[in-house]
């Protein structure tokens, strides 16, 4: 068995108008990250604000995902929730939909313990028999995939990698100390990309690079040679990454993609859009980086 994808994989943002889902934006960002080296595309994550779209929209941005892609990269959807019944059957849709894989939160708000997960996993993966990524960030659900499970949970041969958003490379390590060496390991954080590289990763799910695919996956490409050339690679990326930090993941990355002409700005609330001089500030760094200054 080979990895999902090998270096950058982009958490594609949900483009609206009107209040809708504008699926012609949508299919105009995903050709630009295809034509721009992306390796695969994540449909409905948090990036995507998969939390606020409904059942139906999340289906039909699925299905247009992978007609545009066309095989070209492969397309993974988040489909899992905190209700196990509830993500077999929509992870069961998404499959229907045509995905080469689903991607799966850690239950939220009502949680489990590790026992709890390993049942909630193994359940989904066993109903749908589709490719399985583990999405481990704490940061949102309050609850981690300890590396043990994983080691649990990769014995499944639905389930074949994790998105590690913790930024903790001694979970990282440890991890991968008990998985097989088919498991994919994804970093889930933009700043931590060379040092997850460093420790054994195999690549990055990541957010900026939905405004700057091409430079990420060059990053990449430059690590499996010479790893300083890609750090050198990273460091004038960073700031934009660094920029990306002003707020809460998507509000940011949404301002600087509407910049560039995939999304009209909004965002379905909660979420809000960042301020003009916030805007005006991450905008300076990517022009910056694309003129070569940085």
């Amino acid at each position: 068995m080979t990895k999902l994808f090998q270096g950058t994989g982009v958490a594609i943002t949900t483009p609206f108008k009107d209040g809708a889902v504008d699926y012609e934006t949508f299919e105009q960002h995903i050709e630009f990250l295809i034509s721009n080296q992306i390796q695969s595309l994540f449909v409905n994550g948090t990036t995507g604000e998969g939390s606020t779209l409904t059942k139906d929209e999340q289906i039909k941005l699925v299905e247009t995902a992978v007609r545009i892609a066309d095989k070209r990269v492969p397309v993974y959807a988040g489909s899992g929730t905190n209700d196990t019944a509830a993500s077999i059957q929509h992870s069961l849709n998404v499959k229907k939909a045509g995905a080469d894989g689903i991607m799966l939160i850690t239950p939220y708000y009502n949680k489990t313990n590790q026992r709890g997960l390993i049942a909630h996993f193994n359940a989904i993966a066993d109903a749908v028999e589709l490719p399985v990524i583990l999405y481990n960030v704490p940061s949102r659900t309050n609850v981690t995939i300890e590396p043990e499970t994983v080691k649990i949970l990769s014995d499944n041969p639905y389930i074949v990698a994790l998105k590690d958003a913790t930024g903790d490379m001694q979970y990282l390590e440890a991890v991968k100390s008990l998985v097989p060496e088919h498991f994919g390991l994804y970093s889930g954080n933009d700043d931590s990309f060379i040092e997850f590289l460093n420790h054994g990763g195999d690549g990055v799910i990541s957010v900026v690079a939905n405004a700057i695919p091409k430079e990420f996956q060059e990053i990449y490409t430059a690590y499996q040679s010479n790893p300083d050339d890609a750090g050198d690679l990273f460091a004038e990326v960073s700031p934009l990454i660094e920029a990306l930090s002003v707020d809460i993941n998507p509000m940011p990355i949404k301002a600087l993609i509407t910049y560039l002409g995939f999304a009209d700005g909004s965002l379905r609330l909660p979420l809000v859009p960042l301020t003009p001089h916030e805007t005006k500030a991450i905008i300076h760094v990517y022009e910056q980086i694309k003129d070569g200054i940085l």
